[in-house]
């Protein structure tokens, strides 16, 4: 038999589709600035998915700037705006390296920021909630589980900690894709040691308030990444 170049079938995680399916329903207007979605119990049912999925695809179309959950009274859509830029956004990273390498510099430039202004502003409430974030990546990571989704609700916890909205929202269009990219090329699953002892250290150096060093090692700890980035610039420049 001829051997033929063929890449391996990646199956959609549950919450991805999900949230994929939400977002289209906004996009075409079925889903409107101010609808309320069903409660969770609900979404449960039609998507016949356990509640975990229906958090975690809420919790990412939240990132995206469509969707905004206020306690008591639900989750409500919220607006189009940055998820429309995320689309365009998506494209780029699929396009090439050289692009892909582009966004790695920026997420490293805007995550030491907001790492800087955590350390500065961080209450009880967003350190307890990235204590929460903490914990269950760390879980997840020890038990050498796929964590790039908690990966990426740590990083969610620290930019909402920084207190900056327009921050937030440019790290809401990189970050989501980019962590796809990761798994796509399993560059957060080959070794979890050093990633975990490092989110550990951004805690405390936050809680801390320790500004400078926070920065710091959030740019050591998206070193590899970069390295990656340039590599693979490199080799689709020597083609």
């Amino acid at each position: 038999m001829t051997a033929i170049d063929v890449k391996p079938v990646e199956l959609a995680k549950p919450d991805e589709v999900i949230a994929q399916q939400i977002k289209q329903l906004i996009l075409c207007g079925k889903l409107k600035n101010g609808d309320k979605l069903p409660s969770e119990r609900k979404l449960m049912e039609m998507f016949n998915v356990g509640r975990t999925s229906v958090r975690n695809a809420i919790k990412k179309l939240e990132f995206y700037g469509h969707l905004k959950t206020h306690p008591q009274s639900g989750t409500v859509v919220v607006g189009t705006g940055v998820g429309a830029v995320k689309n365009i956004i998506s494209e780029i990273i699929d396009m090439d390296s050289y692009d892909f390498l582009s966004l790695v510099e920026i997420r490293t430039l805007l995550e030491m920021k907001a790492a800087n202004l955590a350390a500065k502003r961080r209450t009880k409430e967003t350190l307890k909630e990235m204590k929460q974030a903490l914990d269950a990546y760390v879980k997840k990571a020890e038990d050498k589980e796929d964590a790039v989704d908690e990966d990426f609700n740590f990083h969610l916890s620290i930019a909402k900690a920084c207190k900056n909205k327009v921050l937030v929202s440019l790290l809401s269009i990189i970050t989501p894709d980019m962590l796809n990219h990761y798994r796509k090329h399993n560059l957060c699953m080959d070794n979890y040691d050093r990633p975990v002892a490092e989110h550990k250290k951004l805690y405390e150096y936050i809680a801390a308030q320790d500004e400078a060093n926070a920065s710091l090692l959030m740019k050591k700890h998206l070193k590899n990444i970069m390295i990656f980035a340039k590599k693979q610039t490199q080799k689709n420049g020597a083609k």
